[in-house]
Parts: structure tokens; sequence; C-alpha cells
């Protein structure tokens, strides 16, 4: 597997990095939320648009996101805008998303952008090629907060994503048993060892789907995601609990 390199964050390769949203719905809670990152284990900033109330008048997210890259200081920024469809706080059509993902690779100010793959269809080709330009790294997503598919539609899913051209890869499901989590574990095994050629990112959401959120070190998934204070997610917990898991688990993964 081949890691993709940003601001000096190897991802794809050793420890599974931390990325921590900033979800707030005013600019002063987002760059209040952005300041307390300060001090804290984290690899990666991810802007959660969708929870601000001013996110469809652009301005105010290219004013933000000025800020929010000035206090993200030299971690990677990830933007994301995650739609009802798929576990977000505002519905959106598709053409708007399209747009308002294209606006914010333009601005050169994000390192990283989440395009969720089924949304913008078509315009994925698009996307990829105005993010590339601006050398931003796309993250190609899927999330399920239905149920969790077959492990054969899992694996498909993230191969469509990889042959479109997608930088990394990512899917998030919801399981309703335990076998669910065992089956997006097993399809993330199947997809890094036999398929993937550059980072994937999974996890099963909520209580149940915990552990995933640990163990990607040993089933293949890159990044993982932990709360500051908001949760954006269900199963997010803190990073203060998080790291010591993944380096005790890193530390002892290939101890004989």
């Amino acid at each position: 597997m081949n890691p993709v390199i940003v601001r000096n964050v190897k991802i794809g390769e050793g420890i599974p990095k931390i990325c921590v949203p900033v979800a707030g719905t005013t600019e002063k809670e987002i760059l209040t939320q952005a300041e307390e990152l300060s001090g804290l284990p984290v690899d990666i900033v991810e802007w959660r648009a969708d929870w601000f109330t001013d996110v469809f008048v652009f301005e105010r997210v290219n004013e933000v996101l000025v800020k929010l890259r000035k206090a993200a200081g030299d971690l990677p920024l990830l933007f994301t805008f995650r739609t009802a469809m798929e576990g977000g706080e505002k519905a959106v059509a598709a053409a708007d998303y399209t747009e308002l993902v294209i606006r914010a690779v333009r601005t050169g100010l994000i390192d990283l952008v989440d395009i969720e793959f089924f949304t913008v269809g078509e315009d994925m080709e698009k996307c990829l090629e105005t993010a590339h330009k601006a050398d931003v790294k796309v993250i190609a997503s899927s999330h399920d907060f239905q149920g969790t598919p077959s492990k054969e539609d899992m694996i498909s899913r993230l191969r469509r994503m990889q042959e479109a051209g997608a930088d990394i890869l990512k899917l998030a499901v919801m399981p309703r048993s335990r076998r669910d989590v065992l089956a997006l574990l097993d399809a993330t095994q199947e997809m890094v060892t036999r398929y993937a050629d550059r980072p994937v990112i999974t996890m099963s959401m909520g209580g149940t789907g915990l552990i995933s959120r640990l163990c990607g070190e040993e089933f293949g998934s890159s990044v993982t995601f932990g709360a500051a204070k908001q949760a954006s997610a269900p199963g997010q917990i803190p990073v203060l609990e998080l790291e010591p898991i993944l380096k005790t688990i890193h530390e002892n993964i290939h101890t004989k």
C-alpha cells in the first residue's frame, strides 16, 4: 500500500492517525473548538461544515476557513460537509453539494476533502480533477446509518472508490449486531490485503462498533475519529482515551 502524505502526516502507515472533528454552529464555537485542540494528540483536524449555520453562504465559509487554517497550524485540515442522507446535519441538493466541495477546494486553505461518493455521482470525476489540481487529497466516502451491507457489498463500494481515483477510501456502517462488526472488520482486512493500493478508513458506528475504531492497525483502517468535546458521529470517544489505546495496541501487536 502507498501511504498518503499530508503536511508530514503519513496516512496508511503505522498507528492509525487520529482525526478530530470541529463541529460548531457559529464561527465563535468553531474557532473555540479549534483552539481547544492545542496540546491534544491530534493528527488531522476535520471541519464538519454541515454543522455551521451559514454554510450555504460561501463568503462566510471562506472567512471561517481562513481562521481555521491559522488555528490548525501545521496540522492537515480536512473539509467535510456530511449530508443528511449520510448522517449529517443538513439536507442539500447533489448539485449544490458538488459546488460547495469544489469551492472549498479552490480556496487553497484545505489539505483534504471528504466527498460522498454516491452523493456526487457522475460529478466525482470533476471533483477529483479540481481537487488534484489544487493539491488537495480526496477521501471518497460512503456512510450507511441504516445497517451493515454484506461483506461483498462493502468491498465493492471501496473498490469503486479506488477505481474512480480517490486518494483515500472511507466506509462507515451501522451495526445491528456483533456479527455486523465482524463483517466490517473482515471486509476491511480483505480489501486491504487483496485489492487496496492506497489508504482505507473503515468503522462500525455506535457503541457496538467501538472496537472497530481501536483495532484499525490490525485490520487495515488507517484513520480513526476521536472527540475533543463534541462528537460528530456515534461511537467516537475522547482523544485522550483513544491515543493510549492505539499506542498500546501498536507496541504489542507483533509481540511474540
